[in-house]
């Protein structure tokens, strides 16, 4: 039987890229990873972001009411954080960007059976490469490299499709009193938050499995040895 893992993020979240790949760690190393259905979900850290994007470290200084000097410091040590994972930030090329056509894209990307690459590629783009994931030619560069196709992708990305999608992903957040991603929900009872190291990840993944396949002992007591006392 399939376990399904809800995993919100948001493509702008540093520490969701970050997660994601520690997350990925895990379940790599999971027993059951080929039983194991991952759902990945929707999360607006700020949908008041414009879609032409901001200065992301003035931004981040109005937001926090940190100094520039102590955003850029921040930037630096997640940034080496980001690097012990084998991510690359690139913060000096970033925008702030609003990011819920991204999400309808990855939403999209599901429909097509290409969730996995479409996200990977809009987490590398935006942290690697700088592209601005609120510009509809961005999303429709980064879905064409990740195996989608330009023309019905563009139709999709100059609709309003898969909105509703990502406002339910949203509202389940909020349901779930979730304030911050990543977040992970496995078997709709073991809760992560927070880009976790690989071993809590998997030790959850474990937990859930466990307790969604209970072990059943058939038939009563029989002979058996314990701790080395044994008659035969």
């Amino acid at each position: 039987m399939t376990m399904k893992v809800e995993f919100w993020s948001d493509i702008a979240c540093p520490w969701c890229y970050i997660g994601k790949r520690r997350f990925e760690k895990a379940l790599s190393q999971f027993e059951h990873r080929d039983e194991i259905e991952v759902i990945w979900r929707s999360f607006e850290l700020d949908p008041s972001t414009p879609r032409q994007g901001k200065d992301l470290i003035d931004s981040l200084s109005k937001k926090m009411g940190r100094s520039v000097d102590e955003v850029k410091q921040m930037m630096a040590q997640i940034t080496t954080l980001a690097a012990k994972d084998g991510l690359e930030y690139r913060f000096d090329l970033m925008k702030s960007s609003n990011t819920f056509d991204a999400h309808r894209l990855i939403h999209y990307a599901a429909t097509q059976g290409l969730v996995d690459e479409v996200s990977e590629q809009l987490y590398h783009a935006y942290f690697t490469e700088g592209l601005l994931v609120s510009d509809i030619n961005a999303l429709l560069q980064v879905a064409v490299k990740a195996g989608l196709k330009e023309t019905e992708t563009r139709q999709m990305l100059e609709s309003d499709k898969y909105s509703d999608e990502v406002r339910s992903d949203e509202s389940r957040a909020q349901s779930l009193q979730v304030s911050g991603v990543p977040f992970v929900l496995a078997n709709e009872k073991y809760e992560i938050s927070g880009a976790q190291p690989t071993e809590v990840f998997l030790d959850a993944l474990r937990q859930a499995w466990n307790d969604a396949h209970p072990i059943t002992v058939v038939g009563g007591a029989g002979n058996s040895c314990d701790d080395g006392n044994c008659l035969i």
